[in-house]
């Protein structure tokens, strides 16, 4: 029999009531919107499996960051798409890049934008690998070098926080004291500290251009089974200096936020990824479901779970949503 004492439903009572016990908000501010740019002009291309992310020329990035401010969202990811692609990745630490240059383009217009650059190499190699290949395996520590001087390099275009996606052993303290060296021990490290191996990829490496040539990413993602792992990797990542740790993907992976969040007292970030976004998009174009609902309840599971902050490819949609 229910006691008198248990009357829950007495804070559910109207909207009013339930807006006053919420415990959990998503703001802009929590937003980060990821961004892909490529070389050329006049290019404004949709991406087929991420329907309303676009391809970005240059010319066309103006556009969209008026956009963007307007919609009040302060913070992007920068994802940079060259041309050129070479065994080492060469591109990804050429100061006159696309991803620099978007970076410089950026900040000179609006200088209070927060610049997050993603930093990799998978998307400037020949073979789709995040890092140098011998013999067909990723050698780690010949990559940390030049995934150092891929941090440099964007830092000096003006990036605000690195962000690097590598999964390489010691990435972390590389960045950091190769920032530390060129001068920018002020850059903080939002690193991808616990990075699955996960089939949530798909429609990213579409965006990316960044589709391994051979093999897979197994060997240095983590293993989508595994917990216990991760709480080792984002432990590793805070000793060596990291400033943010992000969990990808988020939705699939909650509990791992929820353990970061209860381990360590950094920014946590969940990255909402391209096949999450998709699956929506794609559900939401058949009218299975209510897309706006659907994706403010799965932003504010994030922030249950204990995420500070959230990569979304939603986050214009989300910030109408909060300021009509």
């Amino acid at each position: 029999m229910t006691s008198k004492f248990d009357r829950h439903r007495r804070l559910r009572s109207s909207a009013a009531m339930r807006n006053l016990v919420r415990e959990n908000h998503v703001h802009i501010e929590d937003l980060i919107y990821p961004l892909f740019v490529v070389e050329g002009s006049n290019i404004k291309e949709e991406i087929p499996s991420m329907p309303g992310v676009y391809h970005f020329s240059l010319d066309m990035l103006a556009e969209e960051m008026k956009e963007i401010v307007a919609a009040g969202i302060q913070s992007v990811l920068m994802f940079g798409v060259p041309e050129f692609k070479d065994a080492c990745g060469s591109e990804a630490y050429n100061d006159q890049a696309i991803t620099q240059q978007a970076i410089r383009q950026i900040k000179e217009s609006y200088p209070e934008m927060i610049v997050i650059a993603d930093t990799c190499l998978c998307q400037y190699t020949d073979h789709g690998h995040c890092g140098v290949l011998h013999e067909g395996e990723v050698v780690n520590d010949e990559t940390l070098k030049l995934l150092a001087a891929t941090a440099v390099s964007q830092a000096k275009a003006g990036a605000d926080i690195i962000a690097p996606s590598n999964m390489m052993d010691g990435f972390v303290i590389a960045i950091r004291e190769g920032l530390d060296e060129a001068g920018f021990a002020h850059i903080p490290i939002m690193s991808y500290a616990v990075k699955y191996a996960s089939s949530f990829y798909g429609p990213f490496r579409d965006a990316a251009h960044s589709t391994p040539q051979s093999g897979d990413r197994k060997s240095y993602q983590m293993d989508p089974a595994n917990a216990r792992e991760g709480l080792l990797e984002a432990a590793s990542d805070v000793r060596e200096g990291a400033d943010f740790l992000i969990v990808k993907p988020a939705l699939a992976f909650m509990d791992m936020v929820l353990r970061l969040r209860e381990n360590f007292h950094v920014p946590i970030v969940a990255y909402n990824v391209s096949a999450e976004y998709s699956m929506v998009k794609a559900a939401a174009a058949n009218g299975w479901i209510d897309e706006e609902r659907i994706v403010m309840e799965t932003l504010v599971g994030f922030k249950r779970a204990g995420a500070d902050l959230i990569i979304t490819y939603h986050a214009k949609d989300v910030a109408k949503w909060l300021t009509r």
